[in-house]
């Protein structure tokens, strides 16, 4: 499968709303993911670490909508801009979140995922 491919499918499953899938389908085993923030999860190394970040995102924050730009292919890279309308639950308010992630593909899964805000 070339990286054009993976990111085809794999951006077809975020768009479904099937980011779990997505993820078990294609993170490596040794993914990393840098976040742009500070804290004990702007750096998540293995599947787990991974999941368990968006696990943990996923129960603080109400998804109100969104959509998901690309894939934008370069070589071994493809780029997806996000954009959703969420709710913090530990604030309350009503936000609109852009970003764009980085994704790097090695023998036919993604190994590293950067975010750009």
């Amino acid at each position: 499968m070339t990286t054009a491919e993976l990111a085809k499918d794999f951006t077809e499953l975020l768009k479904q709303g099937n980011d779990e899938a997505a993820a078990a389908k294609y993170n490596a085993d040794d993914i990393v993911s840098y976040e742009a923030m500070e804290g004990p999860m702007a750096v998540c190394h293995g599947k787990d670490a991974v999941k368990q970040k968006g696990d943990w995102w996923r129960e603080n924050h109400e998804v109100h909508g969104g959509s998901v730009e690309g894939p934008f292919v370069n070589g071994d890279q493809f780029a997806l801009r996000f954009k959703y309308d969420i709710t913090p639950k530990a604030t309350g308010e009503r936000v609109t979140m852009d970003e764009v992630g980085l994704y790097t593909v090695k023998g036919g899964k993604i190994t590293e995922e950067r975010f750009f805000y």
